[in-house]
């Protein structure tokens, strides 16, 4: 079976691919059933790896992914570099470098420049977002903002993503209009947040305007997602973007 991967729709350059990873298509057992891809999950770590080792053969990567252990903040790193460690966000522009995040409801954002000379990807938890891990990214990418493409993966869907009060507060404290991105859900105190909205936000505010993707739910998809939420013992998808030169 093939990997199952989701193209990122988006008028990028024809020489940049992107995408999330699907569920299925892998070698891991239930619960992580199928291309578990996170290796701090509980997973067998010879069936991520030969997950891992199918994702880069399907999709005739370039290089391996440069896989990030991710913390929820807001440093980005030289994925062009050996070593990447620990961070959130991955910035590249060797045609051997394949920017990736780990996500199971998290919001993953994937970049490029109009050019194609340069990409990125970013992990946005809501701790990660508010915090400004997609300024950082934006920053952190030889280019414009204004020349820059995004494209939001697959995350939880605003209907599911019920948070606390002291959460819109983290956000709307900053910046007033984010309140438009919450709704109160039916539990007193608690509100239904759009991570989407709330990227886009951010995104216009650094300057970025070409801004695509959003509107599905890992949660409602069992079949094609994994999701945290729904059940904590999962596995991950992979959001990449890499150059064919």
């Amino acid at each position: 079976m093939s990997v199952g991967f989701l193209a990122a729709d988006w008028p990028a350059p024809v020489s940049i691919r992107a995408g999330t990873t699907l569920r299925a298509g892998g070698v891991s057992a239930p619960p992580f059933d199928s291309l578990n891809l996170g290796d701090r999950t509980g997973d067998d770590a010879a069936a991520v790896a030969a997950n891992r080792d199918r994702l880069r053969a399907e999709l005739a990567l370039p290089g391996a992914p440069a896989w990030l252990y991710q913390v929820h903040g807001t440093r980005v790193v030289d994925a062009d570099a050996a070593v990447v460690g620990e961070a959130d966000a991955s910035v590249g522009a060797a045609t051997s470098t394949v920017c990736a995040v780990l996500t199971a409801d998290c919001l993953p954002v994937l970049f490029c420049d109009r050019e194609g000379t340069c990409w990125g990807a970013a992990h946005a938890g809501w701790r990660g977002l508010a915090a400004g891990v997609l300024e950082a990214t934006v920053a952190a990418l030889p280019a414009a903002p204004e020349r820059l493409l995004a494209w939001l993966g697959p995350a939880i869907g605003t209907h599911n993503f019920e948070v606390g009060a002291e959460v819109r507060a983290v956000f709307c404290d900053h910046w007033a209009d984010d309140a438009v991105a919450f709704t109160p859900a039916a539990a007193p105190g608690k509100y239904l947040a759009d991570i989407y909205a709330l990227a886009r936000a951010r995104l216009r505010r650094a300057g970025v305007v070409s801004v695509h993707g959003g509107g599905l739910c890992t949660i409602d998809d069992p079949e094609r997602f994994y999701s945290y939420r729904r059940s904590p013992r999962t596995g991950r998808m992979a959001s990449l973007v890499w150059s064919v030169g």
